[in-house]
C-alpha cells in the first residue's frame, strides 16, 4: 500500500510550539519514525508538509492518482478550510484525519475540523503515536 501524509500550516515549527502540547519533537523526527513505522508495516510512505493552502490542495489532488490511503493533518486549516474540505471529499481511498493535540479539549474555536465528516477515522491528542495508529488503521485496517 502506498500512504500519502500531508502536514499542513505551522507543523514544520513543531520543535518551537509548546512541547506539552505538541510532543516536542521537530518535523524531521516525525517523518523519520512515520518511515520507521512504515517499513515495519511494509507499506510505502510519502510525507509532505507545507505553510501554503493552494499546495496543500495540489498534494491532496495528486494523491488522487496513486495513494491507496491518506493521512491528513491540515493544522489550522482543519478549523476553516472549505478549499481543503473540497479536495479531501475527492478520495476514494480511506482518509485518517490526525492531531497531535486533542482539538476537542482545546480552544473553542480548535473544536470544529470542517474534514472530519470525510474521514474514516480520526485520531486526536495522542502525539506522534497518532500517526502511527493511522499507519496500522490503513494497512492492517486496525
Amino acid at each position: 500500500m502506498r500512504v500519502a501524509v500531508l502536514n499542513g500550516v505551522n507543523l514544520d515549527a513543531l520543535d518551537k510550539r509548546d512541547p506539552e502540547i505538541y510532543g516536542g519533537i521537530g518535523l524531521a523526527e516525525l517523518e523519520s519514525q512515520i518511515y520507521a513505522w512504515s517499513k515495519v508495516l511494509e507499506c510505502t510512505t510519502r510525507c509532505r508538509q507545507t505553510n501554503h493552502e493552494g499546495q496543500f490542495v495540489d498534494w491532496c489532488h495528486d494523491a488522487l492518482d496513486w495513494a491507496g490511503g491518506v493521512i491528513l493533518n491540515p493544522g489550522a486549516w482543519s478549523h476553516y478550510s472549505y478549499a481543503i474540505r473540497d479536495a479531501v471529499e475527492l478520495f476514494k481511498v480511506p482518509v485518517v484525519e490526525v492531531h497531535l493535540s486533542n482539538i476537542e479539549a482545546r480552544e473553542e474555536w480548535r473544536r470544529h475540523s470542517v474534514i472530519a465528516e470525510l474521514a474514516a477515522k480520526r485520531i486526536l491528542g495522542k502525539g506522534p503515536a497518532g500517526y502511527r495508529e493511522a499507519l496500522t488503521y490503513l494497512v492492517e485496517g486496525t
